[in-house]
């Protein structure tokens, strides 16, 4: 059995004591933990082979099915130094995520006609934000307007640890989401009636804020299949459209895939012929909806990824 000496003292050897806050990597990442228990292995228990300190920690915020085991070149101390390293890890990462994800509209956002007279007929904000040119016709052409839409720290963090858990962890957003993409953009739509500046605004302002949200939720119900997944969640994405054939995406799926659709849009948007003032305008509005996330995100975003079956995991690598 492997030897237990007095957790954090300098005879032991070990650097970290029970319930010390540290940092640990998950992965490429690192996380904050609390060490459980503090343990010098001395080799000779065969469920304990690698002599030396080691630690039972709990990731904070994660399920304890998550609690493990390291050794103590995986832990590192709760200091500035290292809160400086794990944002710089995590920032890696994001930018590692982008260049993998952002795809080009044209070759897969399939063309989206307005469905009534009655839309056709009211200003071109939406239609103008979702219609897909087409390839034979783009080809070489030059892209329209350049935008930025800025995404605020706390929504990219939940960028980097939303592609963690799923490509690394191999975990899933429980569907159908709460709230569903559908859902929150009505939550949003009703804090912006309600709120003290949005009653300086005319009802001008209201149809423009209504386009854009209807070109959000058709964009995204066109984008999610084709841009949005991850490799393994793909075979989810399946099994749920045919429990739900009935529903669209954005009444099925949440926050977490919305906000990858962001990162995609200015890709999206400089294929599109929208002129300069639509894109200034449409850039503000987008930009009041991920400030909105950004003060919900402890409400709209689930907390705890759920556990995918062998049988799913299986069916997943093999397509």
């Amino acid at each position: 059995m492997a030897d237990k000496v007095a957790e954090g003292s300098a005879v032991g050897g070990l650097l970290f004591k029970t319930n010390e806050r540290i940092l640990c990597f998950h992965g490429p990442l690192l996380y904050e933990a609390k060490v459980v228990k503090a343990e010098m292995w001395d080799g000779t228990d065969p469920d304990a082979p690698d002599p030396g300190p080691h630690y039972f920690v709990h990731y904070k915020g994660w399920k304890q099915t998550w609690d493990e085991w390291v050794d103590e070149s995986r832990a590192l101390k709760f200091n500035e130094e290292n809160l400086a390293k794990q944002k710089a890890l995590k920032q890696e990462a994001l930018q590692a995520s982008k260049k993998k994800t952002i795809v080009v509209a044209s070759k897969h956002m399939p063309k989206v006609e307005s469905e009534t007279e009655s839309q056709r007929s009211r200003k071109r904000v939406r239609e103008s934000s979702v219609e897909k040119t087409r390839d034979e016709r783009d080809e070489g052409a030059s892209k329209g307007p350049e935008v930025k839409i800025p995404i605020p720290n706390a929504l990219k963090s939940q960028l980097v640890d939303d592609w963690e858990r799923i490509t690394k962890d191999r975990l899933l957003v429980p569907l159908p989401s709460s709230p569903t993409v559908a859902e929150m953009l009505e939550m949003y739509q009703e804090q912006r009636r309600a709120s003290k500046e949005k009653k300086k605004a005319g009802r001008r302002d209201d149809d423009i804020v209504d386009e854009i949200i209807d070109g959000l939720k058709i964009y995204f119900d066109k984008a999610l299949g084709n841009i949005l997944l991850y490799r393994f969640e793909r075979y989810q994405y399946q099994q749920i459209r045919e429990k739900f054939p009935e529903r669209v995406p954005s009444e099925i799926y949440g926050p977490e895939h919305l906000l990858r659709l962001f990162v995609q849009l200015p890709g999206l948007i400089a294929h599109t012929n929208m002129d300069e003032d639509a894109v200034l305008l449409l850039k503000e509005h987008l930009g009041d909806i991920l400030k909105y996330m950004h003060r919900s995100v402890k409400t709209l975003f689930v907390e705890e990824y759920e556990n995918a079956s062998p049988a799913y995991v299986a069916v997943a690598k093999a397509t």
